[in-house]
């Protein structure tokens, strides 16, 4: 008898660690200045729906971070997901209009080569499927993500090995 409980209490304790650490959690809603980013190189701003902003980790999660967990950009560690990297690109990578086009038809970070064989673009949708079925809408949340988590995690979005 004695024994069966011990089963039952481990089984019970087993289903609980099992919700809280491997189930999603369900984090508080981001306030409207972290949902807010730029939409283009004029200063025009987009503010983000909590929607857009699950539905962009989803896809990054799902789309991206085989090569880009937490911001960084495992081919080539030097560049990064983060704002200053970013801005730094030839052209400019740091708004939401941007980063769509270099989904849509990738360039190196110089902007100097055509890189859609190499990284996953709708150009390149033959090669690597995953992004076969992505619209728009979808490429505007992934941009929304990676702009948005450098507020939310800090200088960990794309610092690399100090961090992953």
């Amino acid at each position: 008898m004695r024994f069966k409980k011990n089963i039952l209490l481990l089984l019970v304790m087993l289903f609980l660690n099992f919700n809280l650490l491997i189930l999603p959690t369900y984090s508080i809603e981001l306030d409207e200045t972290t949902r807010t980013v730029q939409l283009d190189g004029s200063g025009k701003i987009s503010i983000l729906t909590p929607e857009q902003v699950k539905r962009g980790k989803r896809l990054f999660n799902k789309s991206c971070a085989i090569c880009h967990n937490g911001g960084i950009t495992k081919t080539n560690p030097n560049v990064g997901l983060d704002i200053e990297t970013l801005s730094l690109a030839t052209p400019p990578r740091d708004n939401i209009l941007s980063l769509i086009d270099y989904m849509k038809s990738p360039t190196s970070y110089d902007g100097a080569i055509l890189i859609a064989e190499l990284h996953p673009s709708i150009k390149s949708a033959d090669i690597f499927p995953i992004m076969r079925n992505l619209t728009d809408d979808d490429l505007f949340a992934i941009a929304a993500h990676i702009l948005i988590q450098p507020k939310v995690v800090g200088e960990k979005w794309g610092g690399g090995k100090i961090y992953y």
